[in-house]
């Protein structure tokens, strides 16, 4: 598998307004819009994304890192050959992912980004 870096964090909360109110007024991140995600989408300059979704909004997404990879598909080969559980792929407009849980307990996702058209 190759990691091509961070591109995703997420969390939901009872205070999805509050908390995403606070990402734009306090930190001054902007509102991102991707066709297919039940979350509030603020894109970071770095081309990464943050995410604040309802709890069981998008399944169980307490607190989510998600790691860009250029194959999904031969990476969640990899998690599975090493007996980790993979949920199903899920995707939107932007990207392709799916969750697994690490021994820290902790939701991660590998991402794979659709090409731009």
């Amino acid at each position: 598998m190759r990691i091509l870096g961070l591109v995703f964090a997420g969390t939901s909360t009872e205070r999805r307004p509050a908390m995403a109110r606070f990402l734009r007024e306090t930190l001054g991140l902007a509102p991102a819009a991707v066709d297919g995600v039940e979350a509030e989408l603020f894109r970071l300059p770095d081309g990464s994304t943050f995410a604040v979704a309802s709890p069981g909004g998008t399944g169980d997404t307490d607190r989510s890192v998600g790691f860009l990879v250029d194959d999904l598909a031969g990476a969640l080969a990899e998690l599975r050959s090493a007996g980790v559980p993979v949920g199903p792929v899920s995707e939107n407009a932007q990207e392709r992912y799916a969750h697994f849980r690490a021994p820290d307990g902790q939701l991660y996702e590998p991402v794979e980004r659709r090409p731009s058209r």
